[in-house]
């Protein structure tokens, strides 16, 4: 089988398949969202939403990836920049890259050295 890579370009991908099953939407890096974005299924963002960002699934924000806006969703993976509450039902798993200000309140917290976050930070 093989793979074909195209650039979207509306900077959002079209649905792809995603380990856990299910879609993804790939928001990609320099594209700008100003307003509330929501998705029922995962997500990665490598660009920048200015709003509030909902996800009934997996959020994924790249070391590049922008979020000005309080963010909501099951389970989370950061790298990038957040300015806003977090509130995670799952696990919320910050990487050294990440930077949060904000309040976070999450089921269950992974933060590796480097992350920071400026804020409260409410867990269980």
């Amino acid at each position: 089988m093989s793979l074909t890579k195209t650039k979207p370009t509306s900077g959002i991908s079209t649905p792809t398949s995603s380990p856990e099953g299910g879609s993804s939407c790939v928001i990609a890096g320099g594209t700008k969202i100003e307003g509330n974005f929501q998705s029922a299924e995962n997500v990665r963002l490598d660009g920048t939403i200015v709003g509030d960002f909902s996800c009934d699934k997996k959020l994924v924000v790249g070391k590049e990836g922008t979020v000005d806006g309080n963010i909501r969703a099951r389970d989370a993976v950061i790298l990038g920049t957040v300015k806003g509450d977090m509130t995670i039902s799952g696990l919320l798993h910050l990487e050294r890259s990440a930077h949060i200000t904000g309040n976070i309140t999450t089921g269950s917290l992974n933060v590796e050295e480097g992350a920071r976050y400026d804020g409260h930070c409410k867990v269980g």
